[in-house]
């Protein structure tokens, strides 16, 4: 950057012994008022967009390029209103353009450096979703496992196998298999106290297949077909969830606020009042 300005400052010079010049004071006044103000405008337009994120290193570097051209971009700027006050005539009209185009660059590289922005801003969105999803699948797991330790007292080894067999593609998040098995499950088994979980994951591994629709009708079925199970609270809560989703901003508040209601002291209802706010914005 000092070897650039030295260059420049040196064309300056030389510009400046071989051109003639015949100042006039009013002209000199007004392009340093204008100066100062385009200074002053330039000053406004610089954006703080060195705070970004480490997960996002190749966005980062390319806004913070753009900060280093602007700010050699302005140092041309300021350094050719310098040679135009002492020009006249065609020299002064060269000037001028050199410094629309300058201001024509600058312009884009400013635009370019806003939409990079806004990208950022996007993915860290996408990124906070992903992990806000990723934690609910996380929740929703340890409660299956804690409640699975529970229920599976007292089941016979074979109805547990049977169990652990929709289970573990579920957990690979082989859903396709998960869902059959645990219908089968189901039809083996109906009156299981494993049964509401099984039916639960039917809905579960839906909402994981990104089927909201049939994973709103499988949480629905959790109520209907198990109203005294531990499992309903969690199914109100991904029903609500899967509505969110489509898109479905007021059958997710009723859903929810249904949950608060009739749970309030549950983790699930905590969980619902958390969404409820977000759904508001």
């Amino acid at each position: 950057m000092k070897h650039n300005i030295f260059i420049l400052t040196l064309v300056a010079l030389l510009l400046g012994a071989t051109l003639s010049s015949c100042v006039n004071p009013q002209q000199v006044d007004l392009l340093e008022r204008e100066q100062r103000r385009m200074r002053g405008d330039m000053n406004t337009l610089r954006s703080d967009v060195d705070n970004f994120r480490a997960t996002l290193a190749d966005t980062r570097a390319n806004i913070q390029q753009m900060q280093r051209d602007l700010s050699a971009v302005k140092e041309r700027i300021d350094e050719t209103r310098v040679q135009v006050g002492r020009q006249i005539g065609q020299s002064g009209k060269d000037g001028d353009q050199r410094v629309k185009d300058m201001e024509t660059r600058l312009a884009k590289l400013e635009s370019d450096a806003k939409a990079q922005t806004d990208l950022l801003k996007s993915r860290e969105d996408e990124l906070k979703q992903l992990r806000d999803s990723l934690q609910q699948q996380t929740e929703q797991r340890a409660d299956v496992d804690s409640n699975y330790v529970d229920l599976s007292v007292g089941e016979s080894d074979a109805v547990r196998k049977d169990f652990e067999n929709g289970w573990r593609p579920f957990q690979k998040k082989d859903y396709r298999t998960a869902v059959a098995r645990f219908k089968d499950f189901l039809k083996r088994n109906p009156k299981s106290r494993l049964a509401p979980n099984a039916q639960y994951l039917i809905g579960e591994s839906h909402f994981g297949l990104k089927e909201f629709d049939q994973a709103i009708i499988e949480f629905d079925e959790v109520r209907r077909r198990y109203p005294q199970s531990d499992k309903v609270g969690a199914a109100l809560l991904r029903q609500g969830f899967a509505f969110a989703e489509l898109g479905e901003k007021l059958n997710a508040r009723l859903v929810l606020q249904e949950l608060v209601e009739k749970y309030p002291q549950s983790s699930e209802a905590a969980r619902a009042r958390q969404k409820l706010k977000s759904l508001e914005s």
